[in-house]
């Protein structure tokens, strides 16, 4: 559909309420921000940040029949005249940070299929797609693995501007940022939208719309309210729309010149199973935090009872009021603890028993075992429902393993980061054909072929231990069991088969080559002349004499001698 049309457009589409409310439930866990929390699950009265939460109680009526959310700690109201002393632990940040780690901490290797282009032009291309994915590049990868970890989803734009940089690079779009438009699954069009800052007379809601198709850019300025689009107004209406006056024609579009969509869409995981039911939301993600909402929750209240039994277990003094010194009519009373020497007291205490037993000593205990196994066990259960092993998440020391200990000990998460490579690839791959593509057409970029198909591998996440590698390759050669091609590839798994065989090659070379005249194969060098402790020669038998035998001389065996 082309950009919505002025008046009362409910905006976002009430299609997406839904899961733009889940989301902004997850960006509370994601960000670990504890008012958004509260206001989260404080329900409809106590949410003030945005209407899109607060309609969220009113729409998703499987969640407004149980009422979950306000039996959940952080939906609970502190008793009055009590402090509100929650604590957070920002379990949900470290799960998308941990994602976002397993997968992106070094670069794919990314390389052309030299069989769709030709030689040269491959060289020149996959020079140029190292280009793309340089820190920049690498970081905004990685930042859009985390963002897609937490909130189930993200959009990659592609961007130029040649006074700004010579190459093209990545836009990261949170997904409430994108109405996407689904054909057969994937993604056809996108309205990119955000709010822009308000002009000084604080009128209206101002939003600027962009409409991405293939080929095109429709842009559209529009001033509402908090809940709905308005009127459509002119570039130049607004300040931070006034660039688009000279880019756009008279309908607000944009030729791009690339025959493709410049938004790639990035799921976390799919399938869907938190949106079930609802239409045009299966090709969304889902996030980490899916059905673990509650555990994170009960964490909190955990680490806040224990917070609370710190705080109990303060000893405290119980005295009669005789033993307050005043401040005077109206001023209070006090007991100073920290008096090394009682002077005097106010009052008849009576004999010096009752006035012993007046004194009272409080001190609560500090349940640390019962809360330090009820939030281990709380973490665990949460790493493994969000699919990560404890160990990702240092439950288990740092003390030195080998290699095949530490991937042992990460199965689960390893399992979960080649879940998300299926998706994370098809994706890079993508965004990379459209950035050569831009790179061609508007930055100048010559020996660049975006037609050649790429193929793209992640490095192994646990590197193997060099001495079992070793230990495991001298025994199958041992045993005859393994070819030197083999051997380079086990040693070097990330080599192509043209790096293997040139090591090979190598290998082969170094075995052979003897220099001319190099009987024993030294290599050129000198045979080192061996001394025994005791002085003898190596070889020589104690018990022959030092005059060679005429028979072995004949023999041959001395032959320097014979002569």
């Amino acid at each position: 559909m082309p950009l919505p049309p002025s008046g009362n457009t409910p905006w976002p589409p009430p299609r997406l309420e839904i899961p733009h409310a889940d989301m902004d439930m997850w960006r509370a866990w994601y960000a670990g921000d504890t008012g958004h929390l509260a206001q989260v699950y404080g329900g409809p009265a106590s949410y003030t940040r945005n209407g899109i939460a607060r309609a969220f109680f009113d729409v998703d009526k499987r969640r407004a029949m149980g009422g979950d959310e306000l039996r959940m700690f952080w939906g609970q109201e502190p008793s009055p005249g009590q402090q509100a002393a929650k604590l957070h632990v920002p379990i949900g940040g470290d799960i998308a940070e941990m994602s976002a780690n397993l997968l992106w901490s070094d670069v794919p290797t990314v390389m052309v299929d030299v069989d769709s282009t030709d030689k040269h032009t491959a060289v020149s291309t996959q020079a140029q797609i190292g280009r793309y994915l340089d820190d920049r590049g690498h970081a905004k990868m990685r930042e859009a693995a985390e963002l897609a970890a937490g909130l189930s989803n993200v959009y990659l734009r592609v961007v130029w501007d040649v006074e700004l940089r010579p190459r093209p690079w990545l836009d990261v779009i949170p997904a409430t940022g994108v109405v996407p438009e689904w054909r057969w699954g994937l993604l056809a069009a996108a309205t990119v939208w955000r709010e822009l800052e308000p002009l000084e007379d604080g009128k209206g809601v101002w939003r600027l719309l962009e409409y991405h198709t293939p080929g095109s850019i429709e842009y559209g300025v529009y001033r509402g309210d908090a809940t709905t689009l308005g009127m459509q107004m002119g570039f130049d209406d607004h300040h931070e729309t006034e660039f688009l006056v000279k880019r756009t024609d008279a309908r607000g579009r944009q030729a791009t010149g690339v025959d493709r969509l410049l938004i790639t869409h990035l799921p976390n995981v799919l399938p869907n199973r938190v949106w079930d039911g609802l239409p045009e939301t299966a090709p969304l993600g889902r996030s980490d935090f899916a059905g673990i909402e509650p555990m994170m929750d009960g964490l909190d209240e955990t680490w806040s009872s224990w917070m609370r039994d710190l705080r109990l277990g303060k000893a405290r003094v119980v005295v009669p009021q005789e033993m307050l010194d005043t401040n005077g009519p109206g001023g209070g009373a006090y007991f100073d603890l920290d008096k090394e020497l009682l002077v005097s007291v106010s009052g008849f205490l009576g004999d010096d028993k009752s006035m012993k037993d007046s004194l009272t000593e409080i001190q609560f205990a500090i349940r640390v075992e019962d809360h330090e196994r009820t939030a281990k066990a709380l973490r665990r259960q949460i790493l493994a429902s969000a699919g990560y092993s404890a160990q990702s998440y240092g439950e288990e020391g740092s003390v030195a393993v080998t290699a095949t200990e530490v991937a042992a000990r990460k199965e689960e998460s390893l399992t979960t980061r080649g879940l998300k490579i299926l998706y994370q690839r098809p994706a890079l791959l993508e965004v990379l054909t459209t950035m050569m593509w831009v790179d061609v057409k508007h930055c100048g970029a010559k020996g660049v072929d975006p037609a050649a198909e790429l193929t793209a591998s992640w490095p192994q996440a646990v590197q193997p231990d060099p001495e079992a590698t070793a230990r495991s390759l001298s025994l199958l050669e041992s045993a005859g069991a393994i070819s030197t091609f083999m051997k380079v590839k086990m040693r070097e798994p990330s080599w192509d088969d043209a790096e293997v065989l040139a090591e090979v090659r190598r290998i082969r070379e170094d075995k052979s080559a003897v220099p001319a005249g190099d009987s024993f194969s030294t290599g050129g060098g000198e045979l080192a002349e061996e001394q025994s402790d005791d002085g003898i020669e190596p070889g020589f038998d104690e018990g022959q004499s030092e005059e060679p035998d005429e028979e072995l001389v004949g023999g041959g065996l001395r032959p320097e001698l014979a002569a």
